[in-house]
Formats: structure tokens, sequence, C-alpha cells
């Protein structure tokens, strides 16, 4: 095979760095790959694989950080886009679609009985915790210490052009720790509006952590307990581990639960379903966007949603998931690396003991995956698609195979 270069990627780069501020910026900045190993720039995609503008092909295992959830274009996700496309798809008002797939998200999520919509995690977020506000009469609202909740300036994970005014009414307790939300709780006591809580742990930079048992059913309690509502962030998890929401996984059901990445199979859309009791309080905080009744994202929704239940795929991601794990787990022992592997088996995600939070190792064995056409990051979660093969898999444990041996070499066992 020969090697891969990015002659285009960095002539693209130098191009964008003229005409946008840093070229590429947010999450998908290659600042955080390793460098000299990663394209900046994308060409196509299609299933489980990706080719950057320099037509290197990869096993994607970041399928886009999350949205891709049945494979880079997907047949029937992208019929169901262009049959709306050829009718339009920003109109004065919403198209038919708009009450489908609100009808179709409450039906498949138990405790839900309406949705709204819009087009990024952290506009549903965001709104969820006014919603809880207005509902209570409260201001605060209570998250995980590290926990990511989108851009917004009340959670952003960067401080820049923020002010402590932004958060003064958040309060912070400890995922996995019931008594230090009870703590945070009681010292602002009658003032809690919300607690806003992702399924598992999986803050950036640090290994993932599932709930321990009892914890979401006692956060559940507690909000029942002082009249707050509970938020579920499944934002980055919600349609890889249950139809029904993350919640239905893990024992608990919220009032709120925000969805975005996974809802539209690459398509910009986000939904906040939630509960009859908070209906009026929905309408009363005012929720718009220019683009936000978009029928071409909400038909390939509709598709997309169905073809993950009529498939199996969620049983499937997780079976392939398994498989990975497995297999990596048995490399990094024979190589003599310690390494921890965490999350569902759908969202894996590696780290290696020694790296201490620099991501030294990860970034060589990363690094090393994608020279030889595997794309995983070295320092956020990766993802499992529907569209992943046993032969991906297979392909993939050749490549990380070597990978392992590259750290090993390069700073022993």
């Amino acid at each position: 095979m020969k090697p891969y270069t990015f002659e285009n990627s960095e002539a693209l780069m130098q191009r964008a760095k003229k005409v946008v501020p840093g070229g590429i910026y947010g999450h998908q900045t290659p600042l955080v790959l390793t460098k000299g190993a990663y394209p900046s720039f994308f060409a196509r995609g299609q299933g489980s694989h990706v080719w950057d503008v320099d037509g290197n092909e990869y096993i994607d295992f970041m399928c886009s950080y999350g949205p891709i959830v049945l494979g880079h274009r997907h047949p029937k996700v992208e019929e169901a886009a262009r049959a709306q496309m050829e009718l339009g798809n920003c109109f004065n008002a919403p198209g038919p679609v708009w009450v489908e797939l609100a009808e179709h998200l409450v039906s498949i999520t138990p405790f839900a009985d309406w949705t709204v919509f819009a087009k990024n995690g952290s506009d549903v977020c965001t709104w969820a915790t006014e919603v809880a506000r207005q509902a209570t009469g409260r201001p605060k609202i209570a998250m995980c210490s590290g926990a990511y909740h989108g851009t917004h300036a009340w959670c952003t994970p960067a401080p820049a052009g923020v002010m402590p005014e932004d958060r003064a009414n958040i309060i912070y307790f400890r995922f996995n720790d019931l008594e230090s939300l009870r703590r945070a709780i009681e010292e602002n006591s009658g003032k809690v509006a919300g607690v806003i809580v992702s399924p598992f742990k999986h803050d950036a930079g640090h290994d993932s952590e599932l709930p321990v048992e009892g914890f979401l059913a006692g956060v559940r309690k507690i909000c029942d307990d002082n009249g707050m509502v509970l938020i579920l962030d499944d934002v980055r998890a919600g349609f890889r581990l249950h139809m029904g929401g993350s919640g239905e996984l893990f024992g608990v059901r919220p009032d709120l639960a925000t969805y975005c990445k996974a809802i539209a199979n690459g398509y910009p859309l986000a939904a906040c379903v939630g509960r009859d009791s908070l209906r009026q309080a929905a309408q009363e905080v005012f929720f718009t966007g220019s683009y936000f009744t978009s029928a071409v994202p909400m038909a390939a929704s509709l598709a997309n949603l169905k073809e993950l239940q009529a498939s199996g795929a969620i049983d499937r991601m997780r079976t392939i998931g398994e498989k990975l794990r497995a297999g990596l787990l048995s490399q990094a022992r024979s190589a003599g690396l310690g390494v921890t592997y965490s999350g569902p088996p759908a969202l894996p995600y590696m780290t290696f003991n020694d790296d201490a939070g620099h991501f030294d190792r990860a970034k060589v064995f990363s690094g090393a995956c994608a020279r030889a056409g595997v794309y995983f990051a070295p320092r956020h979660n990766w993802f499992i698609s529907a569209a992943h093969t046993e032969r991906d898999i297979d392909d993939t444990l050749n490549v990380t195979e070597q990978a392992f041996a590259a750290v090993r070499k390069q700073f022993g066992a």
C-alpha cells in the first residue's frame, strides 16, 4: 500500500486559514490529532468508509463524531431526503413531515408526550434548562463537573469569552456520586430548577464511566423529592444504545431528553422530547431558528429512525463494538501495554494507562492507524455504525496490531 500523502488537504488548509479563523475550528480542528497523520478535508463517504481529498481511504470509527449511525450515504435515508428535496426544504411554515417525525419520536419514547426541533445539541440542551426554569420559577441548574452539554456560555469547556455571570446559576456535582448532588441541592435549597446529566460520563479527554447501580434512579428520586426537572442529555448516545432513549437501557425516565448526532444520519437536526407536565412551559419559552423547520433533514430522520428499528441496528452496533473491544484488549496485553477501554461497545474510548492525560501514546497509536487507513481520534470516544462489518474489524485489527507495536517501540512496555 502506498504511503498516505496530504498535498491537497494541506493546500486547502492554507487557503482556509486566510479566510476562516484557524482554518478549521471546534472539535474537528486537526490540532488535537497526530501531526502529519491525518487529512484536514474529506471528499466523500460510503458505508463505513471515508475518502479524503487526496484519495486516501479510511475505515471510519468517528462517524463524523457521531452523526453517521447507519453508514455514510445510506440508500433509504438518501432516498427520503431526495424525495423531500424535490418538493422543497425550507418554507414559511413546516411541512407535513414536521408532524410525522414528532409523532414517531413520541411513539418510540416511553415517557414522551411532545417534541420540539432545532439544529444542534447545544440548542436543545440550553432550551431544556430554560423550560425547567420556566416550569419551576427557580434559577439554578445542576450539572456534573466537567460534563459537556454544548458550546453555550453556561456549559462550554473553553473559557474564552465567558464571563462569571454566564455561570452564576450553574451548580456542580460529581457523576456517580449522589451525596455530592444532595449537598449541592441542600446548599441551594429551593433555588434549583433541574438537573442535566448524560446517561453515561463521556467527558472529553477522560475515560468514560457507566452509571453505577442506583445512580440515575437516585437522581430521578432527588428530582422528584425536590420538585426539580430531570433532563437527560442524550445528544451523543441517543439511538446508539436504545430506540427509546438511552435512559431505557440504564433504567431511568427523565422529564426532558435531548437528541442530536445520530437522529438523522448526518443531516442537521436536533430534538427535545418531554412530558405533558412541561408542555405549557415549553410553549412559553421562545425557541426558533430560520432552519428549524427544514423538511429534508426531518425526512432523513424519519427514514433513519425507522431503518434503525427495522434492521436491528442497535444490536448490530453492540456486537461489532464488542468484537473490536475484545481484539484491541487482546493485542494490548500481547504488546505488554496497559490500556483502559471504557464506555458502551457502540461508543468506546481507549486510553493508555501511562499517558497521564498527555495522550502521547494515544497519538502515536491513532496516527499509526490513520496512516494505514483506520480513522480513530486520540482523545475522543469513537463511534460504531451499523455499516461496520466483521471484515472491517478484522482489517482494523491487522492495523492496530502494528500500531500497538509502534507505541511499544517508541515508549517501551
